[in-house]
Order: C-alpha cells, then sequence, then structure tokens
C-alpha cells in the first residue's frame, strides 16, 4: 500500500512539475524573469520530489519481497521442527511412565481406568524394539540436520 501511494505522490509531483513549466513559460511571455526563474525551481524542486517518491516505492517494494520470502522460508522450516520435536519427544517418552502418571492421576480422581488403560509392560522385547526404532529416527534426525 505505502509503495502505490508513494507512485500517486510521483504522479502527483510530476503534474506539478508540469504546471510551474507552463507558468515559466507565461512568464517569460511577459517578460517577468524573476518570477520565471521562481517557477523553474519549484519545477526542478517538484521533478526531483518525483524521483524520490519513485525510488522510495521501489525500495519499500523490494523491502517486502523479501519480508515475504523470508516469512515463507520461516513458516517451512518452523514446520519441519515442529513435526520433528514431535515425533521425537513421542518416541523418546517412556510409555510405562506415562501410564503410570495416567493410573496416578486417575486415583487422584477418583476414576478407574484400569480397564481401558493396560499395565506398565516391562519387557526387553519391547524396549528393544523401542531403542531400535529410537536409533533410526536419531539417524534420520542428524541426515535432515547435515542437510540444513
Amino acid at each position: 500500500m505505502a509503495a502505490k501511494e508513494l507512485q500517486r505522490n510521483s504522479k502527483k509531483c510530476d503534474k506539478e512539475e508540469k504546471i510551474e513549466k507552463a507558468k515559466v513559460k507565461k512568464a517569460i511571455q511577459k517578460g517577468n524573469t524573476d518570477v520565471a526563474r521562481i517557477h523553474a525551481e519549484n519545477a526542478i524542486r517538484q521533478k526531483n520530489q518525483s524521483v524520490n517518491f519513485l525510488r522510495m516505492s521501489a525500495r519499500i517494494s523490494a523491502l517486502m519481497d523479501k519480508f515475504e520470502h523470508q516469512f515463507e522460508t520461516l513458516d517451512v522450516q518452523t514446520a519441519h521442527m515442529e513435526d520433528t520435536m514431535s515425533s521425537s519427544t513421542t518416541l523418546t517418552t517412556p510409555q510405562n511412565q506415562v501410564d503410570s502418571l495416567l493410573h496416578e492421576m486417575a486415583d487422584e480422581a477418583g476414576l478407574d481406568l484400569n480397564m481401558e488403560l493396560p499395565q506398565g509392560q516391562t519387557g526387553s522385547v519391547g524396549t528393544s524394539v523401542a531403542s531400535a526404532e529410537q536409533d533410526e529416527l536419531s539417524q534420520r534426525l542428524a541426515k535432515l540436520r547435515d542437510q540444513m
């Protein structure tokens, strides 16, 4: 929006410049050189202002384009990081501790979750499978970090 407003101001200055040039021409025709000089200075000032407005407009547009690009990159990186963190956090949390905490909170609340939740399993087979999955995910995460 600011860039468009600056462009409108530039066009307005161009029109003012033309008006001042017409006034210079009329003053010269009347033989009034002092007035013509003042109008000529105003015309040049309007032309310089027009150019400055265009420069500022281009800078603002470039700045906004750069901002949008960086914002999109940040969105992608944030989404990737959240996905990675959520998957690694879920796998690193010991399931038996989660179940234990759920049972503890259910007991405090006076609810019975025994039918809904299995008791914490303690077995080497489940632990080794979870450990293997965690190692595989750790390797994938390390590869992704190296790519960035």
